[in-house]
């Protein structure tokens, strides 16, 4: 989570929403990111999603079975539904998104075998998401 938590400062400092995520496949991290929806005017550009694409692209196939995610923020439902499709078997996630969390809206969109971890290293992850919201009030 620590390494996740670099990747969301690595968006703060750029004016992005300060999520990062890291893929992690037999204790090796094969996937970084952070949002990128303001640098690539993309609204699918999340740190979920960069993740996944990276993550399969370096196994050279679609799942990704055998492979933790670390993301600062609970995925939203689109991230979550790629989640699902990409057949992750863990999700370790720090602060919960209460306004636009999948657990709020769709709480089956993962894959039935997914465990999901979360409140790893929530108040850091919290405290990033508050500074950067006040700063740009």
């Amino acid at each position: 989570m620590k390494q996740a938590l670099a990747e969301a400062n690595e968006a703060y400092k750029k004016g992005e929403v300060p999520i990062g995520a890291v893929v992690v496949c037999q204790d090796r991290i094969i996937a970084k990111s952070h949002n990128l929806t303001e640098l690539l005017h993309d609204v699918t550009a999340h740190a979920e999603m960069q993740a996944i694409t990276s993550a399969a692209e370096h196994l050279g196939g679609k799942y990704l079975n055998d492979c933790t995610l670390y993301v600062t923020v609970e995925p939203c439902v689109m991230c979550a539904g790629a989640l699902g499709w990409s057949q992750i078997s863990r999700i370790v996630y720090g602060a919960p998104d209460e306004k636009r969390g999948y657990t709020r809206f769709a709480p089956k969109a993962l894959h039935p075998r997914t465990q999901v971890t979360s409140g790893v290293m929530a108040e850091e992850c919290i405290e990033l998401m508050q500074r950067f919201f006040k700063e740009r009030r």
